[in-house]
């Protein structure tokens, strides 16, 4: 008998994915408008998606209709806001600054899920959300707590803030999803939320803003559909229908690690040893957060 591959080892490559797409939509915002890049990264994605989803669409046709509400509202929530807010965000904020606030994304979780669903942490693993969050601030202040305070919100920061509570709502509301396969489910809300795209995209296009096609740019969409739109989510929804939000919002520390590993490699920055450090606290708070009650 076939064994699944194990929940945790679909979230750990989908927020690399995830970090390379932050790299990518900052590198490429001269190139490629926000809201450019998130509509065709969606549409890149669906070519890829409705192949697979075909066999599982025609049997799941029957729910997905009874719940198109709920597939219109993760559309929205999941695949259209928090992408395209984030790369808007990257127009004008750093990654290192969109990345410690995409970080919040587990606290935030954890707050709605208290509010709305009488969810509770067990205090180990309340301890390792406080430890993972440690390890991401290690990293993006450099080992030096003072930079904390020359940290400024700018606009960039408020739009990515905005796209941090649309992911927490989209986690949190996952386990309400059609009981239908994973691959129906992703064809579904890729289509709404491209239908949820077009307006803004139409007006980004009138507004003057266009894609400049160049090989960088066709290969930054091509990246950004296939991985971090295409197998990210279908790794994310598959791990967190298996472990829950709360737990797999914790994997959301990976992607500033991620981000810095990405930034050594391709941008030839250098391994210091407050990397080190708070990688190491992520996978600290992680494994504490994901070990079993006795």
């Amino acid at each position: 008998m076939r064994q699944s591959p194990s929940p945790y080892l679909l979230l750990i490559p989908a927020n690399l994915f995830w970090a390379g797409n932050w790299v990518v939509g900052r590198g490429i915002r001269d190139d490629i408008p926000p809201l450019a890049l998130s509509f065709w990264r969606w549409v890149i994605a669906l070519l890829f998606i409705l192949p697979l989803a075909r066999p599982h669409l025609r049997r799941d046709w029957p729910q997905l209709v009874a719940g198109w509400r709920w597939l219109a509202l993760f559309g929205l929530l999941g695949t259209a806001t928090y992408n395209a807010l984030a790369y808007v965000g990257l127009q004008y904020t750093t990654v290192t600054n969109g990345l410690l606030l995409n970080s919040f994304i587990p606290v935030a979780i954890v707050v709605l899920g208290w509010l709305f669903l009488g969810k509770r942490l067990r205090p180990i693993e309340s301890l390792g959300v406080a430890i993972s969050l440690l390890g991401v601030l290690t990293i993006v202040v450099r080992g030096n707590p003072a930079v904390l305070f020359t940290l400024q919100l700018n606009a960039g920061d408020l739009w990515i803030l905005i796209s941090v509570l649309a992911w927490a709502i989209y986690t949190v509301m996952l386990p309400h999803r059609p009981t239908v396969h994973g691959i129906s489910f992703l064809a579904a809300i890729a289509v709404f939320g491209l239908l949820g795209l077009l307006p803004a995209y139409a007006w980004e296009l009138a507004s003057g803003r266009h894609m400049n096609f160049t090989w960088p740019a066709l290969g930054a969409l091509a990246y950004t559909g296939i991985f971090p739109a295409f197998l990210g989510f279908v790794f994310w929804n598959r791990g967190v229908a298996e472990v829950g939000p709360g737990k797999a919002g914790l994997f959301i520390h990976l992607m500033p690690a991620f981000g810095i590993l990405l930034s050594i490699i391709f941008l030839d920055e250098r391994l210091e040893f407050y990397h080190a450090m708070g990688i190491a606290l992520v996978f600290t708070g992680i494994w504490l957060n994901t070990r079993k009650a006795k």
